[in-house]
């Protein structure tokens, strides 16, 4: 088994106080504030890790699903939205949308769509979140 590692650290009030993200695997840290997470900041946020985690787990699971049937991908292209909304006690994410653009040689449409739905169903990250909608959106460059 692997652990990742990562920390974040506050300093002040909700707010108008400040946030660092440092990664075990990376020499540097990412800020992050209230108005970039509840609004439109130019820093970083939580779910915004939680979009590039997810697009980055589904596009690795997809690529080995694609291979083990024989068609090895060209490349595929993965975004994630994540939505955080207001409920009555605070705020809590709601869905990940997946829309992913893959250029694959030689599969059907049909294979396609059903191995995305099995990387989208079965990546580590789409079963952490499994708490949430998850929905995908797929396209097929030939």
């Amino acid at each position: 088994m692997k652990n990742r590692k990562a920390s974040a650290k506050w300093e002040g009030n909700l707010k108008h106080g400040t946030g660092s993200l440092k990664f075990d695997s990376l020499d540097k840290t990412l800020a992050y504030n209230f108005t970039s997470r509840f609004e439109e900041g130019n820093q970083t946020n939580p779910e915004e890790l939680i979009a590039a985690a997810h697009a980055g787990c589904f596009s690795m699971a997809f690529s080995g699903l694609l291979t083990e049937e024989g068609h090895e991908p060209e490349s595929i292209e993965t975004e994630a939205v994540v939505t955080l909304e207001k409920v009555d006690n605070g705020f809590r994410i709601s869905k990940s949308a997946l829309k992913t653009r893959a250029t694959v040689r030689g599969i059907d449409k049909e294979l396609f769509q059903k191995l995305a739905e099995k990387a989208k169903a079965n990546c580590p990250v789409s079963k952490a979140l499994s708490a949430l909608e998850i929905t995908l959106e797929t396209h097929l460059n030939t």
